[in-house]
């Protein structure tokens, strides 16, 4: 079996400007999957990313900025066509706010290497066409592989909220892993707190479910054990990536401790809370040099490390 990871879903050029309009805007590779791809990929882990690029200029950059990291681009993801984007608006507390310029499709007849992890989440799980053979295609590997899932949902390209909340939890049942953000789930559920619903998400089917807080810190909810720990405290560029670099943190955190792969879904299940507290700085650290950079600029392996050293002291 391949020991990679296949990420799936969009790839898109982030027009970054400040909320006063004014200033020049500055273009980013963005999308969330593709910064999750990249993000492990700047890890050092093998990863293949499935989707739907471009064949023009900004295409071209995406395509460059995914190699500089060791991204694999998954045959038939290069179409006839512009670069989606999206205009990401920074407030004065480093907060994006988007809108998009987006279509979202998949290859027809796609069928990836197998994998060890697949990883998918945001605007590729609920915009259609591509959306429901996402789903399809994350049904058919589970079998072999882990899913790793980030609701990450998009309101401004949500036409039918309670459809898209039944994406969700559609591929939350399939996940053995879901990370999301708070801000996320009081769009999903308003009238529970974040817990609650992690838990509740636990009996569909995930192993684990991890929610992050901002500033407020990240906590960890299993069958057996909920671990919370403080967000690192860093001087904030912006947002932009935050949680995506978060979710590759995890990834790579989780690979490390040989608890990735359909084989190793008892081992998951069975994670202990020092376990758990591991995976979370790991994952915490990854994004907070995220957002002390501009843009989805994670880093590399060995300023991770030395950043979890900083951030929670030493390494386990």
């Amino acid at each position: 079996m391949n020991a990679g990871a296949l990420v799936v879903g969009e790839a898109l050029i982030d027009i970054v400007r400040s909320s006063d309009l004014l200033s020049d805007s500055t273009e980013f590779p963005g999308g969330s999957p593709m910064n999750v791809a990249i993000g492990l990929g700047r890890l050092g882990r093998s990863v293949r990313l499935l989707s739907r690029i471009g064949s023009d200029a900004r295409g071209d950059r995406i395509g460059a900025h995914l190699a500089a990291s060791g991204v694999e681009v998954v045959a038939g993801s290069v179409v006839a066509g512009p670069t989606s984007t999206a205009d990401a608006t920074v407030d004065d507390a480093g907060v994006a706010h988007y809108t998009f310029d987006l279509t979202w499709s998949l290859p027809e007849d796609v069928a990836p290497a197998p994998a060890l992890v697949v990883h998918t989440g945001s605007i590729a799980v609920t915009l259609e066409p591509g959306g429901t053979d996402v789903v399809d295609l994350v049904r058919r590997l589970r079998a072999t592989t882990s899913v790793t899932y980030d609701p990450n949902p998009r309101p401004a390209l949500i036409a039918d909220a309670d459809a898209a909340r039944a994406r969700i939890r559609e591929m939350v049942a399939l996940a053995d892993v879901v990370k999301s953000s708070d801000e996320d789930l009081r769009w999903l559920d308003p009238d529970r707190d974040d817990v609650a619903i992690a838990r509740e998400w636990l009996t569909l089917g995930p192993a684990l479910v991890v929610v992050t807080r901002g500033g407020a810190g990240a906590v960890a909810v299993t069958a057996n054990h909920t671990v919370e720990i403080p967000a690192p405290a860093v001087t904030v560029a912006d947002t932009v990536g935050a949680g995506d670099a978060f979710m590759s943190g995890l990834i790579d955190a989780l690979w490390e401790r040989g608890l990735l792969g359909a084989h190793r879904r008892d081992a998951l299940n069975g994670i202990d809370d020092a376990d758990l507290t591991a995976l979370l700085r790991y994952a915490s650290a990854t994004a907070a040099l995220t957002v002390e950079r501009p843009g989805a600029d994670p880093p590399r392996r060995a300023d991770r490390d030395h950043a979890v050293d900083r951030f929670f002291g030493a390494r386990r």
